[in-house]
């Protein structure tokens, strides 16, 4: 059974990600389409920094409040995990569209599903541990 406070922190922490994604995804069709960037692998690259950005924020300030270490250690992990993550995304991403020529919103869904799980069990257990 999820306590009160463990289902707020799941809640919080989907609208927090429902906002980066929507900035991921923005940036990423922003430059396929206005920018014309012909890889959609390097357009998403590029994307996801404007995702993990938007991420990192709500996570900090909305999702996990109860941390307590500075700004700087919390920033490297969460860069690190990122790090990670971004480059699994981009990969997926990649093969999906450029490799294997399917639409890149459905790569970009797939893709988002690894990055949901990943990035809640990292930020809780390595990031803004309590």
């Amino acid at each position: 059974m999820v306590s009160s406070e463990r289902g707020w922190e799941i809640a919080r922490y989907i609208v927090s990600g429902l906002g980066a994604t929507a900035v991921h995804f923005g940036v990423l069709t922003f430059n396929l389409k206005v920018l014309e960037i012909p890889s959609a692998g390097l357009a998403n690259l590029v994307a996801v920094m404007f995702g993990i950005a938007a991420s990192f924020l709500g996570s900090r300030y909305f999702v996990f409040r109860g941390h307590t270490e500075p700004l700087i250690n919390q920033l490297v992990r969460f860069g690190l995990l990122y790090a990670v993550i971004a480059a699994a995304h981009a990969t997926i991403l990649y093969f999906w569209t450029d490799v294997f020529g399917h639409d890149y919103r459905l790569g970009f869904l797939l893709a988002t599903a690894m990055q949901v799980s990943f990035s809640y069990l990292g930020n809780k257990k390595l990031v803004f541990a309590a």
